[in-house]
């Protein structure tokens, strides 16, 4: 029961609207901004520390520190955490749409060759009235799928934890407000 009931899980948060990310981006340079900065030419790593923001097009990454690592193909990687309690928050454009999708974790890497947010402790991600909720967000922005799970590769199997998943009606208006007491 628990596997079909974690199977049913995975399946609906699959089924959420998640959008593909805005294409134009990836052309896009990418700006970072930081208190302080570290380069190492030699690794292709660096590591931005204090208030940092990522951008590139309309995709922008939060952290309080963020460690990016070129490959020799060009594309980066980056781990951006939160201290102190605050979460590290990524958010992007939805491809011909003004919609974004949102998310927020103690840790988001992000990979910009497979266009890949892995979201780890306290994972978060909205996009349009959906939200998804786990100790694991894996966010494939090209397949335009969620796997959401208590650990990562967990396959949804209970570890202490339970994934949850509010998925909005399609197609239908927002539900009218009630009338205020005394009416």
């Amino acid at each position: 029961m628990k596997r079909i009931l974690a199977t049913t899980l995975l399946s609906l948060a699959a089924a959420t609207s998640p959008a593909l990310a805005e294409r134009a981006d990836r052309e896009q340079p990418v700006n970072i901004e930081a208190d302080h900065v570290t380069v190492d030419d030699r690794n292709k790593t660096h590591v931005f520390e204090g208030k940092v923001v990522l951008s590139q097009g309309t995709l922008q990454i939060r952290g309080d520190r963020l460690v990016v690592t070129q490959g020799a193909d060009g594309f980066q990687t980056g781990v951006a955490t939160g201290t102190d309690g605050r979460l590290a928050t990524f958010r992007q454009r939805r491809e011909g749409t003004n919609d974004y999708v949102e998310g927020e974790a103690e840790r988001i890497e992000y990979d910009s060759r497979t266009e890949r947010a892995k979201l780890f402790v306290r994972a978060y991600v909205k996009s349009g009235g959906d939200e998804v909720r786990g100790n694991y967000i894996e966010y494939d922005a090209l397949s335009e799928n969620y796997v959401v799970t208590t650990a990562p590769g967990s396959g949804g199997q209970a570890s202490g934890g339970r994934v949850r998943a509010v998925i909005q009606p399609k197609g239908s208006a927002a539900p009218a407000e009630a009338p205020a007491a005394g009416r």
